[in-house]
């Protein structure tokens, strides 16, 4: 960038990716900047030198700081790649049309958050990189390529059938090869659900997208839940039901077969590449399954593998909520014995919650991570 203030950073650089994601959220959190590739002290100079040639400004207000994009930011986007930024830089919309209302920007933080993970997990997020699958008259035929998500924003191109969903705190849809995930994020706090709007949001996303809609070829059980927290401590309230007022109770009610919650850092993004990859899941099944017995589909509590004694064994490592609070349940009814398999940073929750009634084996995520994503 010259100090004629004229020049603009190049597609292949950081400085560019920044506005990038800057575009797209509308209003990016000043701290998620860590997040982003790159070594601290490079990140730091890059937002500086975008700061003072006022590509980038921040805004701050009750707290939050943010960084919005310059008027000649949102120019020379548009004019660079209309199909990817107009969408959100043109219009009467949050992205676009910045307001400075706490909640408004609070919610843009949170998609934001949900953007950073998506793109550190491989996930497609640019609107010209992946099928228009709710845009009226899309390229749905396109297909998918690897796993894509779309911001609430773009699930309701729909149009009118899209109220069906008011009142979903969703950010949004991640669609993967093996399925839909309605997509939340519950920052710091526990969320509070309005029961009949998620209800809603997934009957309408099964009829939107399964039984050959949108041809992509999903079942309506495919339809599934992903919930991301800052720590682990929300996870652990709604295990426990110490979440009365935030009336989550349909996590477990049988409502969704699956519901995974991810934490809002490293581990959460690994987490996250892990669900959109079964041939990796495929492959530490198999080693997780070493030493144990097949599994059995048809007993009376859900199960992955069998240990040495007949009882059951839960691969519970992705954090499924209504699947370990399945499997803790029955447990506790037939007074069985079980053992539960999770990452070592996730045993200390998991033993609060259920210690004394099950039996944990912790993974080394170090040891994973080394193994089976070396590249990161």
């Amino acid at each position: 960038m010259g100090e004629d203030g004229r020049c603009f950073p190049r597609k292949d650089t950081q400085a560019y990716r920044l506005l990038e994601l800057v575009a797209v959220c509308g209003e990016f959190p000043a701290e998620l900047v860590y997040r982003l590739a790159g070594s601290t002290s490079y990140k730091g100079t890059v937002t500086w030198l975008l700061k003072k040639e006022r590509l980038l400004r921040v805004y701050y207000r009750d707290k939050l700081r943010g960084y919005r994009l310059g008027r000649r930011s949102k120019e020379m986007l548009l004019s660079d790649n209309p199909e990817r930024f107009s969408f959100y830089l043109t219009g009467n919309v949050d992205t676009s049309l910045l307001k400075s209302e706490v909640t408004r920007r609070i919610r843009l933080h949170r998609i934001a958050e949900v953007y950073v993970a998506m793109l550190n997990a491989g996930v497609t997020i640019f609107r010209d990189e992946k099928p228009k699958v709710f845009a009226p008259g899309g390229d749905q035929d396109r297909g998918l390529e690897g796993a894509a998500f779309y911001s609430s924003r773009e699930v309701k191109e729909t149009g009118i059938e899209a109220v069906k969903i008011k009142g979903s705190r969703m950010a949004g849809v991640l669609l993967s090869p093996d399925g839909v995930f309605l997509t939340y994020n519950s920052g710091p706090y526990m969320a509070k659900w309005d029961y009949r709007a998620e209800q809603r949001a997934k009957a309408w996303m099964q009829v939107t997208l399964c039984n050959g809609n949108a041809g992509l070829g999903y079942a309506p059980e495919d339809v599934c839940g992903l919930l991301f927290g800052d720590s682990l401590e929300p996870f652990c309230q709604i295990l426990s039901g110490a979440d009365s007022g935030a009336r989550c109770f349909f996590l477990l009610d049988g409502s969704y077969g699956h519901f995974y919650y991810l934490t809002n850092e490293h581990k959460g993004e690994v987490m996250l590449r892990l669900l959109c990859d079964r041939d990796r899941r495929e492959e530490l099944d198999r080693i997780l399954s070493q030493g144990l017995c097949a599994g059995n589909p048809n007993g009376t509590i859900e199960n992955d593998a069998l240990d040495g004694n007949g009882d059951p064994v839960l691969f519970g490592y992705l954090l499924d909520i209504p699947r370990i609070h399945r499997f803790c349940s029955a447990l506790q009814l037939q007074e069985r014995h079980g053992t539960l398999i999770c990452f070592d940073f996730q045993r200390e929750v998991l033993e609060h919650c259920y210690g004394g009634l099950v039996a944990f084996e912790a993974i080394s995520f170090e040891k994973f991570e080394r193994r089976f994503y070396p590249e990161i």
